[in-house]
């Protein structure tokens, strides 16, 4: 009975620290390789979303390439993109005010109101270069 009785005022037995040092020993033991599982799980994950991003890419140039394999596509391309005409056709083409084609003054229009990204950079550069700093000013 006085064995019981020492074992039970909270000391810790030889048997239990080995449980708790056997545990923590499989705990570092297992920390690397399951690291190392989810992060090939996580990689796995992004390339299957890779491949699907890839193969909708493939479908759709695939779909584009038997486009240019029908004449008649070729066709409305050129009259579209090259202003052909076909024989007996008469083209018209839009001018502005200054006689140039319309649709090229739209697009550098479009061009004057979206700065290309250079402009964008060279301006903020020399916007910071004339600010005036906060001690000198």
């Amino acid at each position: 009975m006085a064995d019981t009785k020492d074992r039970s005022n909270g000391s810790l037995t030889g048997r239990a620290l080995a449980l708790l040092v056997t545990i923590a020993l499989v705990g570092v033991i297992l920390a690397v390789p399951v690291r190392n599982y989810f992060g090939q799980r996580a990689e796995i994950a992004a390339l299957v979303a890779q491949i699907q991003v890839t193969q909708e890419n493939v479908d759709r140039l695939a779909l584009e390439q038997q486009r240019w394999a029908d004449p008649a596509y070729i066709a409305a391309e050129a009259k579209r993109r090259l202003h052909f005409v076909m024989p007996g056709e008469i083209g018209y083409v839009a001018l502005d005010a200054s006689g140039r084609p319309a649709a090229e003054s739209i697009s550098e229009q479009a061009a004057e109101r979206e700065p290309n990204w250079y402009s964008k950079l060279w301006g903020a550069l020399a916007e910071a270069d004339n600010a005036v700093e906060p001690g000198n000013g």
